[in-house]
């Protein structure tokens, strides 16, 4: 073959090669998608979120992998949603930590009555309680990342709370460790999924939810509520999972795991924004409803902080039966909080 020859068909491989590279961009290998579970309705903002995760994943794998999202406990309810990704009934999975009550003990220490401020911060410190801590609660599932809702107070159907005496009795919903927060302020703790809330407030088997605010316009409680007292001191925060089948994440190719570990961290800050800002929805949407945001004063705001400690004590000494470092990790948690406020 002729020198002129061998040179243009050696410029042609190297354009049809830059043009092969630009058009596919990093090879990720075979399609593969992933069902994923979550209990949060369709509209709610962390299914939405949810579904910009997936996005971003098949975004930056070039549709190598693909994510269907299963949202309002469709494929498996909130109660169930961590042993349905354990056992392959869904690939991936998001819901509440204390739905399973007793599965993840050192981790109830996220939802302890610590005074939180806000989402976000809620979010990065259950974040950096799991990278200090790695609790072996968590070995069934490979961990995508963690989340926590902004200050979950009081919220009530037709009696204003601006006193913790005033509580007495009152049959409040709460859920996993946050009935020993109801309890110890005196109130009647009636356990239920978020999914039955609604009925429960609206028929008055219960009159009053302990939530974020977020859940007035996420969960349409303004419609069935008509008080909100901050009680900031005594807040408390409810930790959630996002996991996926330890099986089918050890399946992925290992560029596809980096590219997922990397949106991951990025979903932290944005989960957390994400509660805050919905958090400020709320609000807004019970405004608009008539609904009433309450003060406690001062001296009431640490009764109720003072009132709630036992239930911090009672964690520590309840991991110490199990051998686990409570102690460690609500002083981690303190102090974390102490310096991130």
């Amino acid at each position: 073959m002729h020198s002129k020859a061998l040179s243009t068909l050696a410029c042609g491989l190297f354009v049809a090669l830059v043009v092969g590279m630009t058009l596919s961009g990093p090879a990720f290998g075979a399609a593969v998608e992933l069902s994923y579970a979550t209990l949060f309705p369709a509209t709610h903002g962390n299914a939405i979120l949810a579904v910009e995760w997936g996005k971003e994943i098949e975004k930056r794998t070039n549709g190598a992998v693909k994510i269907n999202m299963f949202p309002g406990g469709t494929l498996t309810p909130g109660d169930q949603c961590y042993d349905g990704v354990v056992k392959g009934i869904s690939d991936l999975g998001l819901s509440v930590l204390s739905y399973t009550k007793g599965r993840f003990p050192l981790t109830e220490v996220i939802d302890m009555p610590l005074g939180y401020k806000n989402g976000l911060q809620a979010t990065r410190l259950i974040n950096a309680y799991y990278k200090k801590f790695k609790p072996k609660e968590f070995d069934d599932v490979k961990v995508m990342y963690l989340h926590a809702h902004g200050p979950g107070i009081l919220h009530t159907t037709e009696t204003p709370i601006t006193k913790m005496d005033e509580l007495k009795g009152m049959k409040i919903r709460c859920t996993g460790t946050t009935s020993k927060v109801v309890k110890a302020l005196g109130a009647t703790p009636v356990a239920m999924a978020q999914t039955e809330t609604y009925e429960a407030l609206k028929k008055g088997v219960a009159v009053g939810v302990m939530s974020p605010v977020e859940t007035m316009k996420g969960w349409k409680f303004a419609e069935v509520t008509k008080y909100t007292t901050r009680n900031y001191g005594s807040a408390y925060s409810l930790g959630f999972f996002v996991v996926m089948n330890k099986k089918k994440w050890e399946s992925l190719p290992k560029d596809v795991q980096d590219v997922i570990e990397k949106v991951n961290e990025e979903w932290i800050d944005k989960t957390g924004k994400n509660w805050d800002f919905m958090d400020k929805e709320g609000e807004e949407y019970a405004l608009t409803k008539g609904h009433k945001f309450l003060e406690l004063s001062k001296e009431q705001d640490e009764l109720w902080a003072k009132t709630v400690r036992p239930v911090l004590d009672d964690y520590v000494q309840d991991m110490k039966a199990k051998g686990l470092p409570g102690d460690e990790a609500l002083k981690f948690c303190l102090e974390w909080l102490k310096n991130n406020p």
